[in-house]
């Protein structure tokens, strides 16, 4: 079992602090969290940080920690432009970014982003081909429905070759199934329930033994929202109204289900649901308190799930 972290990005206007940022990232490093994770939120009333830049400065910040996305909407973005960024990260963390993709859904304003909703599983889809050929070839043409490219050229590529682990997000069994045939991994959602993951775990690992291919070849997370305090009923109450927050904007609210909450012992119970239901990795996301959360993590919970 492997352990990730999330990187801080709740930041009201003027309230960002570099020195805390950077220590939180040190002490990632030291508690021997394997890797730190972003989400990308770019329309709500969260004071959400862009991924991008956050994990620019994570990398900026740390030497060890492996930084990922959970997930970038990639069906709302120029696959182009996010091939180079990711390219360029990848290449200032000296390969050690994880880049995790996502269609998206009709909840989201698409029309923002110019963006016709019936589009974007197939936007999605092609913005990857797109993404992996400016990784790995040299003179790139393509000619797609929403891209065009004749004899292009991007330098210089990933560090890591051949690029980057792609992660999948999604729920759909469809989208899950698609994650088997193009991802390198998948992340089950903070979105949503321990029981609900351990029915995409039985899909994707069905979809595997079709395909047949070993389940080592998909490495299978799950982002879990969490808070630990040893008052259940408060530690109920903060991360409850922290996630009606987080997803109120997409009209969503009562979601204290999706999360693991109390005292350390409730906290190990919920969490080894998660890794018995398929997780091989568990992104550990705090809400609210990061720093005191995450140091209570490694040394109340992590010790008694190993």
């Amino acid at each position: 079992m492997h352990f990730a972290i999330s990187i801080p990005q709740y930041s009201p206007d003027g309230s960002f602090d570099p020195g805390a940022f950077r220590a939180y990232l040190a002490r990632a490093e030291e508690l021997g969290f394997d890797s730190a994770w972003t989400q990308e939120q770019v329309l709500g009333t969260m004071p959400h940080l862009a991924p991008m830049e956050t994990m620019t400065y994570a990398a900026a910040c740390t030497d060890r920690l492996r930084l990922g996305c959970s997930v970038l909407v990639s069906s709302l973005h120029s696959p182009v432009h996010l091939a180079k960024s990711l390219s360029t990260l990848d290449q200032l963390s000296r390969g050690r970014i994880e880049v995790g993709l996502g269609i998206g859904g009709r909840q989201r304003a698409v029309a923002a982003f110019g963006v016709d909703p019936d589009t974007l599983t197939r936007r999605f889809t092609e913005g990857l081909e797109v993404m992996k050929a400016c990784w790995t070839q040299p003179r790139v043409t393509f000619d797609g429905r929403f891209w065009q490219l004749d004899d292009a050229a991007m330098e210089p590529k990933p560090f890591q070759k051949p690029h980057p682990p792609v992660w999948f997000g999604g729920s759909h069994p469809n989208a899950l199934r698609r994650a088997v045939r193009l991802a390198d991994a998948f992340m089950g959602a903070g979105s949503t329930t321990t029981e609900q993951f351990a029915g995409q775990v039985q899909i994707l690992r069905a979809a595997l033994a079709e395909a047949g291919r070993d389940q080592k070849d998909l490495p299978i997370a799950k982002r879990v929202y969490i808070a630990v305090d040893d008052d259940l009923e408060r530690g109920r109450a903060r991360i409850g109204a922290a996630l009606d927050q987080l997803y109120g904007y997409f009209g969503l609210s009562g979601l204290t289900a999706l999360a693991v909450y109390g005292p350390p012992e409730e906290c190990v119970r919920g969490l080894r649901a998660v890794a018995d239901a398929g997780a091989e990795m568990i992104l550990l996301n705090p809400m609210y308190d990061d720093a005191e959360q995450m140091e209570r993590l490694a040394t109340e919970v992590i010790p008694a799930l190993s």
